[in-house]
């Protein structure tokens, strides 16, 4: 029970601060600032008991490598979304509702769709290389690298899809107005499908590791 409310706990401050810095905030630079931070420290606050996933398409890709128990999967993915979900009403509380524009895909779904699958892509590959190789075991760094890994991408690809990379991150902007409903699944299914691809590369270029995790009992850890 301690990793999913972990994981909610993360993932709620995770979507509370994208909603605080991007609603009426004037955007600039100050939110993927604030964003990456956010995971960051979050990470290092609860990697050792969750591993920090704070992200479905993280779950799934740490899953598919071997390092998280099926068990855990579904309690994880419905902790983060509701996380996202909860996250946003409070936003919109201390808002004071306000009204918010979605964001409009006007030249078609390709591009949004190729940003969000980039960057979830991008996000599980240094997650399940700085934080699960063996080569990597026990560093200090991984927060940082995962936190600067979002907010690169939010600089990067953030003006293309609204750089959610986070399944829950999206049900989370979705539910403040920042995504259209009907567009959400760009994000569920272009998210996933990172986080998917990102493990099938790794384990393809860390066969090792891969064999390491299928002899060993499954970590708590990514």
């Amino acid at each position: 029970m301690n990793k999913y409310i972990v994981e909610f706990i993360g993932t709620f401050f995770l979507v509370l601060t994208v909603g605080n810095t991007v609603i009426n905030s004037g955007a600039g630079v100050i939110p993927p600032l604030a964003i990456g931070s956010m995971l960051m420290v979050m990470i290092f606050a609860g990697g050792h008991i969750s591993g920090g996933h704070f992200n479905p398409a993280v779950t799934l890709a740490v899953w598919l490598r071997g390092k998280c128990p099926t068990s855990d999967v579904p309690a994880y993915m419905l902790s983060q979304v509701v996380a996202g979900v909860v996250a946003a009403f409070v936003v919109l509380f201390m808002k004071g509702h306000p009204p918010v524009t979605p964001m409009e895909f006007k030249t078609g779904i390709a591009v949004p769709l190729l940003a969000e699958f980039l960057g979830t892509f991008a996000l599980a590959y240094v997650v399940l290389n700085a934080a699960t190789a063996k080569a990597n075991s026990n560093n200090s760094f991984y927060g940082l690298a995962i936190g600067f890994t979002v907010l690169a991408n939010a600089f990067a690809l953030g003006s293309y899809s609204g750089g959610a990379f986070n399944p829950a991150v999206a049900v989370g902007i979705t539910t403040m107005g920042l995504v259209s409903a009907a567009n959400i699944w760009i994000h569920l299914v272009a998210d996933l499908a990172g986080g998917a691809v990102a493990a099938v590369v790794f384990r393809v270029v860390s066969p090792d590791d891969v064999q390491r995790a299928v002899v060993s009992p499954p970590s708590d850890k990514r």
